[in-house]
């Protein structure tokens, strides 16, 4: 049965990319959402983002993370880090990484806290 008012799962969302444009598993922020590019997009063209599961994201290489910290995206170097001053949490950190570690092994939950 589905609700008259549903509209969609919302796994994948469309958005505008940003200046600059998106590659294909490039982290975004959008406002307070945060998502993954499934393509890649030319500056204002629409990209399917994927809003939640687990994908290895670029990561702060100053940032060392345990399993299960929470992890914040650094919109300004457009990084996964562990630092919560002023970026916006997008999930939590599914195993270890050392600081020399260069990508990080997120879950996202789409939305940034």
């Amino acid at each position: 049965m589905t609700m008259k008012n549903f509209v969609q799962p919302g796994n994948y969302v469309t958005v505008t990319a940003p200046a600059g444009g998106l590659s294909s598993g490039e982290g975004v922020l959008v406002g307070h959402l945060f998502g993954v590019a499934a393509t890649t997009a030319a500056e204002g063209a629409e990209v399917e983002i994927a809003t939640n599961g687990v994908y290895d994201l670029a990561k702060d290489d100053t940032a060392a993370f345990t399993a299960g910290a929470p992890a914040y995206w650094d919109d300004a170097n457009k990084v996964v880090t562990a630092t919560a001053t002023d970026n916006l949490r997008i999930g939590t950190a599914l195993v270890a990484a050392a600081t020399a570690a260069t990508v990080g092994r997120i879950l996202i939950t789409g939305h940034a806290n």
